[in-house]
């Protein structure tokens, strides 16, 4: 595997879409198949991990799990659930206490069912909502069940109407719904303020680099692309030992997998793991047990 195929941490700047980005990289890299964990809105800042050649095959399998910091205005409504949408709704917001407004916090917390803007690039009827939005058309966005697994308050701006939060939750999230449904509860209205994503799929925003800084480090540039094997730390592993088996699984046949790997790991049948052949990553393989367990091959590289 050559050292174009890995993933890249870039620190999005505002006002850059996620599709720029991409665009951005495939020229400096000059590498065709590119491609990222998780859009970020053009307004949005902070971390967006960006696949490499067969890297982008392998995205599915990174964490799910994302984290933010940001500012929610409240009194505000708009048509993006932002602060750079147009206005269509103004109301105040009532006095509370910082243990009060966190009390509140308490409906966005855990599992929740939330409905995406209307300006967003969730497929409703095999196009992005956005696009049904611009033209002004009445459309129906389901609510759909995330996971906020830790909302923080960090500070409250009675006088402004303004909150800062920092938020753990499952891919799929919107901040700008958040905002917008927490000013309703209220009694008010709400929009986001700021945004900025300072983890996603396992990478923070302190391994991150900006398109601007890789530039500028010429043929350095390759040293930021971290190998595949290193982002799926997270997964367990079964290392083959047996050339035969490599060979199995390269034709994409299941291999027997040992009993001491399975409840020495405590894996449960159709666990995800990651394939291992002399330190080099083979793929990704479902364990599925029964008298004789196995892995079976879901994503295989270098496939014969």
């Amino acid at each position: 595997m050559n050292n174009s195929n890995g993933f890249l941490i870039l620190n999005k700047k505002q006002g850059c879409t996620s599709h720029d980005c991409v665009k951005n990289i495939r020229r400096l890299f000059n590498i065709k198949k590119v491609g990222h964990t998780g859009t970020l809105d053009p307004e949005v800042s902070g971390v967006l991990p960006i696949a490499l050649g067969s890297a982008t095959r392998f995205i599915q399998y990174l964490p799910q799990i994302k984290t933010y910091f940001g500012i929610i205005k409240l009194g505000i409504r708009t048509n993006t659930d932002d602060i750079h949408g147009e206005i269509i709704n103004q109301k105040n917001w009532p006095d509370l206490s910082f243990e009060e407004l966190d009390q509140h916090l308490n409906k966005f917390r855990g599992l929740i069912q939330q409905i995406p803007p209307r300006v967003s690039s969730v497929h409703i009827n095999g196009e992005r909502a956005y696009k049904k939005s611009f033209r002004n058309e009445e459309f129906y966005i389901p609510a759909r069940e995330i996971n906020i697994f830790d909302l923080t308050l960090q500070k409250w701006d009675q006088e402004e109407g303004l909150l800062q939060i920092t938020i753990k939750c499952s891919s799929g999230t919107y901040i700008r719904s958040l905002a917008r449904d927490l000013g309703l509860a209220l009694g008010s209205e709400g929009c986001l303020y700021y945004l900025e994503r300072t983890e996603s799929s396992g990478f923070k925003k302190q391994e991150s680099i900006s398109i601007d800084d890789l530039k500028g480090k010429g043929k350095n540039k390759n040293k930021f692309i971290i190998p595949i094997i290193k982002t799926l730390n997270h997964l367990p592993g079964y290392t083959i030992k047996d050339d035969n088996d490599r060979i199995y699984w390269e034709t994409g046949r299941k291999i027997s997998c040992a009993e001491d790997f399975i409840s020495r790991k405590n894996l449960k049948s159709e666990s995800i793991i990651k394939v291992i052949y002399n330190n080099n990553l083979l793929g990704i393989g479902i364990l599925i047990k029964g008298q004789i367990c196995y892995v079976q091959p879901k994503l295989v590289l270098n496939a014969q």
